[in-house]
């Protein structure tokens, strides 16, 4: 008979993987093999994605701050460029959320860039 050498080991790997991919769908989250592969596809792209988390985000406030500047007679560019000028340090994520929730501070700082 042959010698098993990583009996409780092998389990707890395999039990381990199962149970990170449970909610797999099909073969993938009831073999081991199919489940490791899926897994690391899994990490990686969670890697990847956190990073394009972050443009997304930018390319959101842009629209927002875009959104909320057409009415006032001014485009997203001209007015990023004038604040530049002006040396008006706002980042974008905090002019989106003055757009967005608190238009007449948003309207004084588009005053002052003018």
């Amino acid at each position: 008979m042959s010698r098993v050498k990583k009996a409780v080991h092998a389990l707890k790997n395999r039990r381990s993987v199962l149970k990170q991919a449970k909610g797999f769908r099909f073969r993938r989250s009831k073999t081991e093999r199919a489940a490791n592969e899926a897994l690391a596809h899994a990490g990686a792209y969670a890697f990847a994605h956190r990073r394009d988390k972050k443009g997304d985000f930018r390319r959101l406030w842009n629209v927002k701050i875009n959104a909320a500047l057409r009415p006032l007679g001014l485009s997203y560019s001209k007015f990023i460029g004038a604040a530049k000028k002006k040396n008006i340090a706002l980042d974008r994520k905090s002019l989106a959320h003055l757009a967005e929730f608190n238009s007449d501070a948003f309207k004084r700082v588009v005053k002052e860039v003018k």
